[in-house]
Parts: structure tokens; sequence; C-alpha cells
């Protein structure tokens, strides 16, 4: 025996060490020019041409050595992601769900009361559950109609831009410039979705990046409207059932009789948002035990069969557009308002790249998903930012991690839109006929 396993040691080596050589190539055409080479000022204000080899050689040398002992482990112990996780714990997580949705809400909650005095935290979870909210509103379009939407970004530009130029030039107050940013973001999701009803797959895709572009354009080079390039400001903020916050005896401390502070208007901010994402959700899961939200989930699956279902996807796929762009005008009113300036510049294609990577990280169609991953990847540019260097480095294998080993996302389970809320229990007479039929 000892004889017959002997010459099977030496082709799996082989295969490890050439899997480990073709990492280390890759590697290398990777960090050459990313890491090896860079450009600095010199004394003379010229630029000079620095390099950093050694870093190359470092890094080349530990992706072999990893991938060789990855490879060797794989082979000999049939190593995966899914057996480190205990079969029990994979057969409870999903009726863990609801318990870990209550205890991400109590969180979110309780937020502002842990980090009151921390501004920066505050800062930080306002940015977190904007983009969890614009992840639920793109959530309706990729995840529960399966159209690809890589333009995402427009609506969010549409909804900050219309509040901002309708709270200026006709002063009317946060709460009613809010629904009619929506109501102006879903018609631009409507304008988008009449080209593409006959596109699928990579054509709505390029249909979808082409379009945010356009916005994008349409507000760099429309300078008499949007301010082009210098952008808007002076946007107006809200205020507490007309209270501002502000220092003034009229103000929302004076009212309430407490000593002025800026983290008032913070936590307000905090808790509108956090009201809108909450609504969001609610509103989303809502729609999906509806004929609507059914006839999504029937669109992602297979367009033609939807047909022959007799599901009309003209409106279907309107009214996936209009909703989740009317969600995205939301957070983009949110955003103008909490900023006090908008521009061009913060609705780039790579906004909606990342709000989609948020969806499908989380997992497409999961509302608790979206949400963590919201958190992990903005929270993970927290921690990394003094690795300012390598911190995209490290963001992207994670996702690249993320996608090999959790396809289906970080939360895939999700409640399914029709089940029965009780056990039915089928007659032995039933299942004798069917068989029949079966076997006939």
């Amino acid at each position: 025996m000892p004889h017959d396993s002997e010459p099977s040691i030496a082709p799996r080596t082989l295969a490890a060490v050439k899997e480990a050589a073709i990492a280390a190539a890759v590697a290398f055409g990777l960090f050459a020019l990313m890491v090896g080479i860079r450009t600095e000022q010199g004394p003379t204000s010229a630029l000079i041409i620095m390099t950093r080899f050694g870093t190359v050689a470092g890094l080349v040398a530990i992706t072999f050595v990893g991938r060789l002992v990855f490879a060797l482990l794989r082979s000999q112990a049939n190593l995966s992601i899914e057996r480190l996780v205990p079969s029990s714990f994979r057969t409870t997580a999903p009726a863990l769900v609801p318990y870990a949705t209550a205890a991400f809400l109590i969180v979110a909650v309780i937020v502002p009361i842990v980090f009151y005095g921390n501004r920066y935290w505050l800062d930080l979870a306002i940015l977190i559950v904007t983009y969890t909210m614009l992840g639920f509103g793109l959530n309706i379009v990729v995840g529960l109609a399966g159209l690809l939407d890589l333009g995402y970004v427009a609506f969010y530009a549409v909804g900050a831009y219309s509040y901002a130029l309708i709270a200026q030039n006709f002063g009317l107050s946060f709460w009613i410039c809010l629904p009619l940013a929506g109501i102006l973001a879903a018609f631009a999701g409507i304008l988008l979705g009449f080209p593409v009803l006959r596109l699928r797959g990579d054509y709505l895709a390029i249909v979808t990046l082409g379009f945010g572009e356009i916005i994008r354009l349409i507000l760099l080079n429309w300078q008499d409207l949007t301010g082009g390039p210098n952008g808007i400001s002076g946007i107006p903020r809200p205020s507490f059932f007309g209270l501002p916050f502000n220092s003034s005896e009229h103000g929302f401390a004076a009212t309430f009789g407490l000593s002025y502070s800026a983290t008032h208007r913070t936590v307000f901010l905090y808790y509108v948002i956090l009201a809108l994402a909450l609504l969001t959700n609610w509103v989303t899961l809502r729609l999906r035990r509806l004929p609507i939200g059914r006839a999504w989930e029937a669109l992602r699956e297979d367009e033609i069969a939807c047909r022959a279902l007799g599901i009309n996807t003209t409106t279907t796929k309107l009214t996936a557009f209009a909703m989740g762009a009317m969600f995205g005008g939301f957070a983009g009113a949110f955003f103008a308002t909490r900023q006090g300036f908008i521009s061009p510049e913060s609705f780039t294609f790579s906004e909606s790249a990342f709000v989609l990577a948020i969806v499908v990280l989380g997992g497409m169609g999961s509302q608790l998903g979206v949400a963590v991953a919201a958190t992990v990847m903005l929270g993970a540019f927290e921690l990394f930012r003094e690795f300012d260097q390598y911190r995209m480095l490290v963001f992207g294998a994670a996702m690249v991690a993320v996608m090999i080993y959790r396809p289906r996302g970080l939360v895939a389970t999700r409640t399914p839109s029709v089940f029965l809320r009780k056990r039915k229990d089928i007659a032995a007479r039933v299942l004798s006929e069917a068989r029949t039929e079966n076997t006939a």
C-alpha cells in the first residue's frame, strides 16, 4: 500500500506548485506597475520615478507561498469554507434571521445615544444608513426583478438636484420637497425603462450605464439650471416641525430648554434617514407579497416563462424601475439637505458600482443582507483608512473571496413571498393517486 500511494503524491505536489506559480505570475502582473513604480515630486517640482521592486518581490513571494499551502491543504484534506462551518449552524441559520434583523434594528436605533459625543461615528452611521437605503432601492430592480442596472446613481442625482432646485426657487420645506423629488426620480426611472423593454443581460447593463452618464453630463453642462461643475450651494436644511436647529430663541434647543449643540441636527438627520430606510424596507417587503412583487420575481427567473404565464412584462419592468428610482430619489434629497452642497462629482459611476456591490455581496433579494453588506463595506473602508495605498487592494480581494465562497451573498436566506403559516397534512389517498398518475 505505501508503494501505491507514493506515485500519487508527486503529481499533486506538481499541480500545487504549478497553481502557485500561476498565481505568482498574476500577482507580478498586477503589482509590477501598481506597487513597483510610482511618481513623486522631486526637489525641482518635477516628477521623478521611484521604484519599489523589493516590495513587489515580497508580495509575489507571499502570493506563491500562500497559494501553494492552500493548494496542498485542499488536495490532501479537501479543504473548503463550507466544511469549516458546523452543520448544526448551517441548518439553524435561516431561523436566526428574524433575531438578527431585530438585533440590527436595535443597534441602529441606539447608535446616536452611544456615540452622541463623537461626531465622526455619527457621520459614518448616517453614511451607512444612506447607502443601505440606496441598496434597498436597487435591490428592487436587481434583486427582485433581475434587471442589471449600472446607472442607479442617475436617480440619486435627480432626487438631489430636484430637492435643491425646488427648495431654493420656491421656498418649500424639506418635507414637501421630499415626495416631489421621489416623484421626479420615479419619472426618470420610467424614461429609462422604455428604451430597455426589449433588452436583457449585458445590453441592458450598457444602456443603464449610458443613462447614468447622460444624467451626469446634463448636470455638468446645463449651467443655467444646475450650476454646472460649480454645483448648488446654500441648500436649505430640514427643521423639526418648523423649529430650526440654531442658537436663536425660536430654535430647537431653546424651545425644549436644552443647551445649544450642533449635534442636535446630526442626530435628527440620522433618525430621518433611518426612518426613510425603514419605510423603504417595509414597502419593499409588502410589495414582494403582492402580485406585482411575485411578477418581479417571475421576471427575474425567466422572462419567456413570465410572458407565457400572461404577465405583462412591460408594466412589470416599468414599475420595478419606477419604484427603485423613487427610493433613490428620496435618498438623493436627503443627501442634498445633509450636505448643503451638491455637484456632479458626487454622482459618478463609482457610486452606482458601489451600491450594486452592496446588493450583490449582501445577497440579491435579501433586505438584511443589504444592511449587513453596507455596514461591512463602509466599516471596512474606515478601518483601513490608515493603509490608504492598500485599502482598495484588500477591499477587492475580499470581494473576490466572498464571490468565490459565498456566491449567493453574505445573507443568502430570505423570507419567501408565499408560504404556509401552518403545516398541512396530506392524506395518504392523495399521495397514492399522485404516484399512480406519475407512473401511468
